[in-house]
């Protein structure tokens, strides 16, 4: 849902008209889609539904190296629905899938590859394990704010969920931060998620 809402303000549209998505229990569309964004699993529904694919000339599948059930079974169908129509284009994506086997799998078809951009990254490590890793973790980020006070944004990566909920407040009540402090997971709704794309008005 927040990429098809991040694709339809960049197409100039509103969510549903041209660009819309399709999930579980919720269907933003109109009879004027031309861009639609679903699950695996709600791509598998349609192929159930209709075999063929008839209502669509482009299907792009990202993220193939995630595989599932969904994903393994929908790999089969669109196979099949490839041969049976030849107009119908399909596009696999992937940063880490092999592009030769699936080349192979979907009858030799051609493979392009996109380099992406890298930027420096400088990584430091402790030299004894932490026995606290929430405590660490904000020491590490207010040295980093206060030396580089340049940086735009600090990712703290992978903490579970509830230690996100825990260092939040810890961090705020230490007034050396005038940035905002923004926790993201995969359990956050979309709309909370989408703020981490604004761009501050400083």
């Amino acid at each position: 849902m927040s990429v098809a809402k991040r694709v339809s303000e960049e197409f100039g549209c509103q969510l549903g008209e041209e660009v819309g998505y399709t999930i579980r229990f919720e269907d933003c569309m109109s009879p004027k889609t031309k861009i639609k964004y679903m699950t695996d699993g709600m791509m598998l529904r349609e192929c159930l539904i209709d075999g063929d694919l008839t209502q669509y000339s482009i299907i792009m599948f990202d993220e193939a190296h995630e595989r599932t059930i969904h994903t393994d079974v929908l790999f089969g169908l669109l196979k099949a629905a490839v041969q049976k129509r030849p107009e119908l284009k399909l596009i696999v994506t992937s940063a880490t899938l092999d592009a030769v086997k699936f080349s192979q799998y979907f009858f030799e078809v051609p493979i392009f590859t996109i380099p992406g951009r890298t930027y420096p990254v400088e990584v430091l490590y402790t030299k004894e394990a932490e026995s606290d890793y929430l405590d660490a973790s904000m020491i590490t980020v207010m040295q980093i704010v206060l030396m580089e006070p340049l940086v735009m944004q600090i990712h703290l990566l992978e903490p579970p969920v509830m230690q996100i909920h825990l260092l939040e407040p810890r961090v705020m009540q230490i007034h050396l931060l005038e940035p905002p402090v923004m926790q993201i997971h995969l359990l956050e709704p979309p709309e909370m998620q989408i703020h981490l794309l604004e761009v501050p008005e400083n």
